[in-house]
C-alpha cells in the first residue's frame, strides 16, 4: 500500500487500552507498507514517546490540534483516518475529520460506554465498537480484521 496516507487520531489517553491500540496499529499498517502517521493529544503524545522511546513502532508522531489545522488549511490530507473515541471529544475530532477530509474514516469506539457512544455518532464511518478498557484483545482482533480488508 505505498503511498497511502494514513492518519491515527488519540485524543485524551485515559483509557489505557488507547495507547498499546495505537502502538499495535501504526507499526501493522507502516509494516504492509502504509504511510503512518500518529496525531494526538499532548498527554497521547508523551505516553507514546515514553513507550516507544525508539521510534520503533511510531515513525511519525506529531500534534493533533496541529494535524487538523493543516487539514482545514489544506496543507495535508489522509486517505484513511483511524479515530480513537471514548468520550465525547474524541467523537468531536473524528466528526471534524469527516468533515474537512476525504479520508475513509474508521471511529474505533472503546471503553466502558462504547455502545452508548457509538450510538450518537452522527456522521459516516466504519464503526469498530468494543467495551474494553484495559484488555486491548478483542479490539485488536476486530482490527485485525479491518487491516485484512485495507491491505488487499
Amino acid at each position: 500500500m505505498t503511498g497511502v496516507k494514513v492518519l491515527l487520531m488519540m485524543g485524551c489517553p485515559e483509557v489505557p487500552i488507547q495507547t498499546s491500540i495505537a502502538l499495535y496499529l501504526s507499526h501493522k499498517l507502516a509494516n504492509s507498507g502504509f504511510d503512518v502517521t500518529v496525531a494526538g493529544t499532548g498527554a497521547a503524545t508523551k505516553l507514546l514517546r515514553v513507550s516507544d522511546s525508539d521510534s520503533y513502532y511510531v515513525k511519525k508522531l506529531v500534534n493533533l490540534d496541529k494535524t487538523l489545522e493543516d487539514v482545514i488549511e489544506k496543507r495535508a490530507d489522509f486517505d484513511i483516518c483511524f479515530a480513537f473515541m471514548h468520550n465525547d471529544a474524541g467523537m468531536t475530532y473524528a466528526a471534524t475529520m469527516s468533515a474537512l477530509s476525504e479520508a475513509k474514516l474508521y471511529s474505533i469506539v472503546f471503553g466502558r460506554n462504547a455502545e452508548a457512544l457509538a450510538e450518537t455518532i452522527e456522521f459516516d464511518c466504519d464503526q469498530i465498537i468494543e467495551k474494553a478498557a484495559h484488555n486491548p484483545v478483542q479490539l485488536k482482533k476486530k482490527l485485525d480484521k479491518v487491516l485484512e480488508e485495507i491491505s488487499k
